[in-house]
Formats: structure tokens, sequence, C-alpha cells
């Protein structure tokens, strides 16, 4: 059995998450706390729904819970994952798991992750059900201005841009699709508007020692292992570059007796592996 940690990024928060696990974990709440200078615990339980939305909360938050979520999954199961991956802020998370830093220094990198992708100004994303890439493609041709940003399953993709483009692709969109659904996420995340937020985080990146990685951390931008030398590199790049996650969880499913386990709030990750197992068969596209 090749086992899995998967961790969710921005979609998955809600109010209330956490809730079990700050109270085991105290030390490390009350050193994120004084990092980010304000309760991580108050922003969880209580915090309004349009704090919590705002990615300067939102992957802070996302990852504190899903850090100590893996942290009590170990020491509960007494499994370390032979592979972890993480969909977009997730991905941080992964790379706690995998010794890449420590937890503070994670939060600390997100913290700044966040802080650059809100300054890059309002943006809107859309999630696009019954359509192949390819077909969102095809339709996006008429709206050149908006980008593909997650390949979340074969027929669910999310496009990203100006809160104008989307509007006006979400019309166009609809009429070929089943559904089109708004995101609630403050920003154009994962299109070429995050380039300059994504130039910030590379010069925070640089100033970092990332250790080499102990578990194979899937990367949103190739959809295969990173690799230490080129991971800062990805890091960087991912802001800008779509999250793959259909081929990462191709490649996942094609290791040997996968057992792929959702850590963190919700269970959207889970819901999104048994649509891309029941797409295709296992090694398809390895």
């Amino acid at each position: 059995m090749t086992l899995v940690h998967l961790f969710p990024g921005q979609g998955a928060h809600r109010q209330g998450m956490g809730r079990e696990l700050f109270p085991r974990y105290p030390h490390l709440v009350r050193r994120a706390d004084t990092l980010l200078g304000y309760s991580i615990e108050e922003l969880c339980l209580n915090a309004p729904a349009d704090k919590l939305t705002d990615t300067r909360y939102t992957q802070c938050s996302l990852y504190v819970v899903g850090a100590l979520g893996y942290l009590d999954l170990v020491r509960e199961s007494g499994e370390v994952p032979d592979y972890v991956a993480g969909h977009s802020l997730g991905e941080f998370v992964a790379l706690f798991a995998a010794g890449a830093y420590d937890f503070l220094t994670g939060l600390e990198l997100v913290r700044h992750r966040a802080e650059a992708m809100a300054k890059a100004g309002p943006g809107a994303m859309a999630a696009v059900i019954g359509l192949t890439e390819d077909a969102v493609r095809d339709v996006l041709a008429a709206h050149p201005e908006v980008d593909i940003a997650n390949h979340n399953a074969p027929t669910q993709i999310v496009v990203s841009g100006s809160e104008e483009a989307v509007g006006a692709a979400r019309h166009t969109l609809a009429a070929h699709a089943e559904a089109v659904i708004p995101l609630k996420v403050s920003g154009a995340f994962h299109s070429r508007h995050m380039a300059a937020a994504a130039e910030e985080f590379g010069r925070v990146l640089r100033r970092h020692r990332l250790a080499p990685l102990r578990i194979p951390v899937v990367a949103n931008t190739t959809a295969r292992p990173h690799l230490d030398a080129a991971l800062a590199h990805e890091l960087q790049r991912q802001l800008t570059a779509p999250v793959r996650w259909t081929d990462t969880v191709r490649f996942l499913l094609d290791l040997p007796e996968p057992d792929l386990r959702e850590v963190g709030p919700g269970q959207v990750l889970t819901t999104l592996v048994d649509k891309i197992r029941d797409a295709a068969p296992v090694g398809a596209e390895r």
C-alpha cells in the first residue's frame, strides 16, 4: 500500500475549522498568534465569513489547521505518508509534512504569500462544470483576458481573471456548460494577474533555506514530485501557473495500491479524487 495525504486549499475553509485541534497544540497556536499578531483560533471559530474569505486570512488559517491536522493524524495513527500533495495553498502544508521547513517558517512563508496575492488587487474565479479543458479553451478564445487556473477534474475547470472579464466569460460559458459557479475568493489566483505577487514572493523565498524533502511532494505546477533544487522556483511559479490537480491525482493513483486520504477541513479533494478515478482508468495518462 502507498499511503498518500492530500491537503486542501482555499475553498475548503469554513467557520469552526480546527475547533478540536487548537486545545491539543496550545504551544503551536501561541507561536502562530505571536507571528501573525492575532488569534488564529478566534479567526477560525468566530470571524465573519467575509474576513475568513479574505486571502490574507484564508491562507494562514488553512495552513495552521492543515498542519495541526497532519500532526494529529500522524500522532494518532502512527503512520507517516509515503507521498503528500496539496491543492494550491495546501501544497505548503504538504511541504511542512515533508520537512521542507518547520511549522513557523511555513506559516511565515504563507503569510508573505497571502499578503503578496492580496496586493495584486481584486479579481474573480469561477468553476466550470461539465466541460473538458479543450472545450473551455475553445470558449475562452472569445475572452483572451481570462486564464485557466485549476484543472480540478476532467470536467471541472476553474477560470480566473478580472471581475469584469470573468463575469463576461461566465455568460458565454453558461451556454455550453452544465453550470458556472462563482468562487468565494478575493483575487484572480493562478493567473497572469499574480505576476507581481509571484515576483515579490520569489524574493521572500530566496531569503529562506528550504530543506531537502523527506517525503515526495507532488507539485501543482508539474504534477510530478518536486526536485529539491527547483523547489523555490516552482513555488514562485505556482502563483501564475494553473493547478494541475487532475494530473496530480492520476500520478498518485498509478502508484502501487494507493490509499489517498484527505487531511483538513471538508471533503473537497476526496470528491475530486472520486471524479478523476471514475473518469479514466489508472495509468491512462502516466
